[in-house]
């Protein structure tokens, strides 16, 4: 057994974006997609660890010239438009529209075409994200 090093580090980061998806309301089999995505993606593990210790955006990561932030935004105005408020009310979870950020920045680093274009030209009258 010698030569065996235990990092705890992940299993950490695991247990803090499971919690934050559970707050947020979001399915186990959703939280478990963004958890796959984190590991496939260490700029992306990299900005989760930051607004984990922060709750706050690092804004590093860069894809298409958009940034967590950015989608962050994008995922308040679909909100918006969606509760049909004008404006994001005490019943918007600003968490769930943080996790969908990070969603939206893996789908527009695997897709930024279609991304791109729901971003710059929205989804039509009955179609969101």
């Amino acid at each position: 057994m010698s030569g065996i090093i235990y990092d705890a580090r992940k299993i950490k980061i695991y247990e803090a974006v499971q919690a934050l998806c559970a707050l947020a309301g979001e399915t186990e089999e959703w939280a478990n997609g963004l958890w796959s995505e984190l590991l496939t993606d260490a700029e992306l593990m990299e900005e989760m660890v930051y607004y984990l210790e922060h709750h706050s955006f690092q804004g590093k990561m860069r894809i298409e010239g958009y940034t967590l932030i950015d989608l962050f935004v994008w995922q308040m105005d679909l909100y918006n438009l969606i509760a049909d408020s004008g404006k994001n009310t005490e019943s918007c979870n600003k968490e769930t529209m943080v996790l969908r950020a990070f969603r939206a920045m893996s789908g527009l680093k695997n897709d930024p075409a279609r991304y791109k274009k729901r971003m710059s030209d929205g989804f039509g009258m009955d179609k969101y994200l």
